[in-house]
């Protein structure tokens, strides 16, 4: 096992250490969107001991953990979040969109307070994250994959029209900060996707799979914002 330094960021311990990422949930620190946080930093803002973080870290790595995808192939890191984490999505907003409409008309006259601004979050979640996905599928992951191939033939990058694939990188990471962000509201909203008492099982079904939709979107942000997009920027460059 590596040395755990408290001045690695969030980031690159949930990268260099898939073991933590569970640890971080647990504890509410954002591994995603909030990556370039410090170690020491993010256990200052959660009111955590340091040392006893880390030995959580170093012990989880004996139970069941994240694959380690630092100096995977950049084409199977690809596919995997392709095929897990894209396909994940399309199928789930839907499925959540209906849910929440139902919910609304059952429960919208007692609940109206939570349910309208979360549908409205909601909603714009959906909404970016389709065509976020589209823009990664269309532009930015063949654009990666020509990246690699070319180094891989040791060829030099061929030029493209978006120029640099630093600037669709840019766009992808102000996205990921605003779905961060609207998950966040989602979360503070729902008082942390617990369902009032009087809720059907379509409600409570429904706060669960938001709760699974935001696990779900922290280790698809990483695995992009910390390791797909930073080869990418050093395939480019080397």
């Amino acid at each position: 096992m590596k040395t755990i330094s408290p001045e690695l960021t969030v980031g690159e311990m949930a990268a260099q250490q898939p073991a933590s990422v569970r640890i971080f949930e647990a504890h509410g620190i954002d591994f995603c969107c909030g990556g370039k946080t410090l170690l020491s930093q993010a256990c200052t803002m959660r009111g955590l001991d340091l040392d006893a973080l880390v030995r959580e870290i170093e012990g989880a790595a004996t139970g069941p953990i994240e694959r380690d995808w630092i100096g995977a192939d950049t084409d199977r890191l690809i596919d995997h979040i392709l095929s897990t984490h894209h396909a994940y999505l399309k199928t789930e907003l839907p499925r959540l969109e209906t849910m929440l409409a139902k919910i609304r008309s059952k429960h919208g006259g007692r609940h109206g307070a939570v349910l309208d601004p979360l549908a409205d979050t909601f909603l714009a979640l959906e909404s970016e994250l389709l065509s976020h996905l589209m823009k990664e599928e269309m532009v930015l992951f063949p654009l990666i994959r020509a990246l690699a191939a070319a180094r891989g033939s040791g060829n030099a990058p061929a030029s493209f029209h978006c120029g640099s694939v630093r600037n669709p990188l840019r766009v992808m990471f102000l996205e990921h900060d605003s779905a961060g962000g609207a998950l966040e509201r989602m979360r503070s909203l729902t008082g942390g996707y617990v369902a009032p008492a009087d809720a059907c099982n379509t409600f409570r079904a429904f706060y669960w799979g938001l709760s699974e939709l935001e696990r779900d979107l922290h280790r698809h942000i990483h695995l992009e914002n910390n390791i797909l997009f930073p080869q990418a920027a050093a395939l480019e460059e080397n």
